[in-house]
């Protein structure tokens, strides 16, 4: 047995430098004066990209959008409500500068709500349309795709004007989600195939065809984070248990003591891409982009080796994320021994997919290895001893550990727990492996 023989290098052995670490933990917003930088309420992340679009970031299409306090409030609230096609239904819909939301029950009958200036709140739109409403273009997420030329032959899921997050312009500056977002005519129709109801108090709500589902995580966003249950969220921010499939007729139980408030770590799906909300306060305690780039210049520098070619091996610059280098490590995703590439044990009855170890003889996928760049899916700051399974991509063991629990909505009526930088979805027993590294020979 070669593998009492070679040094081991686990990278939790690492002494990490504690104190530069520590400056480097926090994020930029806390360098800046509090006073002059604007009140940011948090952050939408879209899972299943690491740190950036295949093609980049451009405009209000990108991987990551921060949530600011406006110069001008722009909020609204329910006001009137019209029953039956009555001239001032019709009015409300018509007018291009009055929100509105219209439920129609039959073609005799619709209910119009007209919602009025709320000098409160802020609110943010999200969804597949690139009109100006959107504020947060997002297109479905593709596993592992590399461009977007990948996602455009999909028929997309996603709605047009999918959801709205109000948030409160005073401390603490609450945020909550409301399916649907109002078009360029600031309205929201709910045809007469949605699910719709009215109320107890007389009021009206529904959902959206495939619905916007939410999960809370329990204990926060931290290294003791647990999942939460999915919930659907209604057109007027009531909570409610998943229908039987995305789009059925018939609504679930409505859930009488959560509420559509989101919490840092809460997830959002839109049926066709899942975003992560981070709270400003979230933010502040991750691990910064600069943190991650330290702690790969530390794994680097204790000098990890190839069992088998003895060579150096190192883990590519945060912005060569896509591009195989020639040191990159590699890993059997079986045992979680790392080496560089080479071509032993490659038997081509295997299909060239499983490979055998060299060092400990056990068969299983052989994959280059990548740093989880997108520091806000960190639930802490520890060091990247771990790798999911079976993408490769590497962070620390509590993120590895929480992520592998989280059930992400697939499809219509499937949930399973997928990769947060790439979306692929996990494989093997746990998910993820710890990564045993050979330390230099010297």
């Amino acid at each position: 047995n070669n593998e009492k023989s070679v040094p081991q290098l686990l990278i939790s052995d690492l002494k990490f430098e504690k104190k530069s670490l520590a400056k480097l933990m926090f994020s930029p917003d806390q360098e800046n004066h509090p006073s002059k930088a604007p009140v940011k309420y948090g952050e939408l992340i879209v899972l299943g990209y690491n740190g950036s679009l295949p093609n980049g970031d451009r405009g209000r299409r990108k991987s990551r959008f921060a949530l600011f306090k406006r110069p001008k409030a722009n909020g609204v609230k329910p006001s009137t409500v019209h029953i039956a096609c009555t001239p001032q239904a019709a009015k409300a819909i018509s007018n291009k500068d009055q929100h509105s939301i219209s439920y129609t029950l039959s073609r005799a009958q619709t209910v119009v709500v007209e919602y009025t200036h709320d000098s409160n709140t802020d609110m943010f739109q999200i969804g597949r349309s690139t009109e100006s409403p959107i504020d947060f273009v997002v297109t479905d997420t593709v596993p592992g795709s590399q461009s977007n030329s990948d996602t455009q032959s999909v028929q997309s899921t996603i709605s047009r004007f999918a959801c709205r997050i109000i948030c409160e312009r005073n401390p603490p500056f609450t945020a909550r989600i409301y399916a649907a977002g109002f078009d360029s005519s600031k309205n929201i129709f709910l045809g007469e195939k949605a699910a719709k109801w009215k109320t107890s108090d007389g009021q009206m709500d529904g959902l959206t065809t495939n619905g916007v589902l939410v999960m809370h995580p329990r204990n926060g966003f931290t290294e003791d984070s647990k999942p939460g249950v999915w919930r659907e969220i209604s057109v007027c921010g009531n909570v409610f248990s998943l229908r039987e499939t995305r789009s059925a007729q018939q609504r679930g139980k409505m859930v009488e003591n959560e509420t559509n408030q989101l919490q840092d770590g809460s997830l959002i799906d839109l049926c066709g891409a899942t975003l992560l909300w981070r709270t400003a306060e979230g933010l502040s305690r991750t691990p910064t982009v600069k943190h991650l780039e330290a702690l790969r210049q530390e794994i680097n520098a204790a000098r990890p080796q190839c069992p088998v070619g003895f060579n150096t091996l190192a883990f590519p610059s945060m912005k060569r994320k896509d591009v195989v280098d020639e040191k990159q490590p590699w890993v059997y995703l079986n045992c979680g021994h790392v080496h560089g590439y080479h071509n032993w044990g490659n038997k081509e009855e295997r299909d060239g997919k499983d490979r055998e170890c060299p060092m400990c003889r056990s068969v299983g996928p052989y994959v280059p290895l990548w740093l989880g760049c997108e520091a806000g899916f960190y639930v802490d700051a520890g060091p990247p001893t771990h790798a999911f399974s079976p993408c490769g991509h590497v962070c620390s063991e509590k993120t590895t550990a929480y992520w592998s629990q989280i059930p992400l909505p697939h499809g219509t009526h499937t949930f399973h727990a997928a990769c947060p930088f790439c979306a692929h979805q996990l494989a093997g027993e746990q998910g993820y492996i710890r990564l045993i590294f050979q330390g230099p020979l010297d």
